[in-house]
């Protein structure tokens, strides 16, 4: 049996993923570690509430070491298309965790302010968040060149959540310093607005993602760009009917052309084969299948 496509591993891809994932889980467990002791010693609940959100980037980063291992293989009699199903899966799962975390950070901020808050002394939790947010910081600008190598969008729902571990982290900073020089309350006030922020970020990859793995098709605009691209092949061609779905982070494209009826095996073979090409030099476009029609 053969398959559609040869799978043709790229090693640039490959090292991609592999370095986004040590930094990813590594960075991970040693931030979540590091405000959950911070917590237990101070009491914070807008540091517990940062805290449930690195305890959630672990798992998930767990969870991306496992399915971008799979979405690598190639494809195989289960899967002959390949596996990129998987990663906006993956996407999804990352979703999920972010949104328990929003939901832990915001039941605990929501009891903390019915027992009328707290006084955080901000040394050790003030410390151990500004930590972490230049950490997020960095990660993200890594990750987020990494997904752009390896076009993940497994990778770039991390890269976002970096990024909203960032804003997270200075909301929580603000609130510890606010409930000691302002009011008590606005420490879990501060945990309230970390949740808000987490379910935001959360919605954002799910949408995403979800588009993925349903099999969304491109939008307008780059269906636009992919009959142009097939048009401006040369040859008396004209495309008549094109369907795109989403396999994974790409599409892959169902086009119809027609050609005049007298045309040879060899002219339509030529022009059926130059189409199939640029369409999947297009850096959104994963494989593409080209049938060939007579005018009339």
């Amino acid at each position: 049996m053969q398959w559609t496509r040869d799978h043709k591993p790229n090693p640039k891809r490959q090292r991609a993923y592999r370095t986004a994932l040590i930094i990813t889980l590594a960075a991970n467990i040693i931030l979540a570690v590091g405000k959950g002791l911070a917590t237990y010693l101070t009491g914070s609940i807008a540091l517990y509430a940062d805290t449930a959100n690195s305890i959630s980037d672990v798992v998930y980063s767990l969870a991306l070491v496992f399915a971008l291992y799979i979405v690598l293989q190639p494809p195989d009699l289960s899967h002959p298309q390949g596996h990129a199903r998987f990663e906006p899966l993956v996407g999804l799962v990352v979703a999920l965790m972010m949104g328990i975390a929003g939901y832990e950070a915001l039941r605990s901020s929501v009891g903390r302010f019915i027992a009328g808050g707290a006084r955080i002394e901000p040394g050790l939790p003030a410390l151990v968040l500004l930590a972490s947010a230049a950490v997020k910081a960095v990660m993200f600008y890594v990750i987020n060149r990494l997904a752009a190598q390896a076009e993940s969008p497994a990778l770039h729902a991390s890269a976002r959540d970096n990024l909203s571990d960032v804003l997270t982290s200075v909301a929580a900073f603000i609130g510890i310093w606010g409930s000691t020089l302002i009011h008590p309350l606005l420490d879990p006030i501060a945990g309230f607005l970390v949740s808000l922020w987490i379910f935001r970020a959360a919605f954002e990859a799910g949408r995403e993602n979800f588009g993925y793995l349903t099999g969304a098709g491109a939008d307008e605009e780059l269906r636009l760009k992919i009959i142009a691209t097939a048009n401006d092949i040369e040859g008396n061609h004209t495309v008549h009917h094109m369907v795109s779905e989403y396999v994974g982070p790409k599409l892959a494209i169902d086009m119809h052309i027609n050609l005049p009826g007298d045309a040879s095996l060899d002219e339509v073979h030529e022009i059926s084969d130059r189409i199939t090409t640029a369409l999947e030099g297009l850096p959104e476009v994963d494989r593409a299948y080209v049938h060939v029609e007579p005018n009339e």
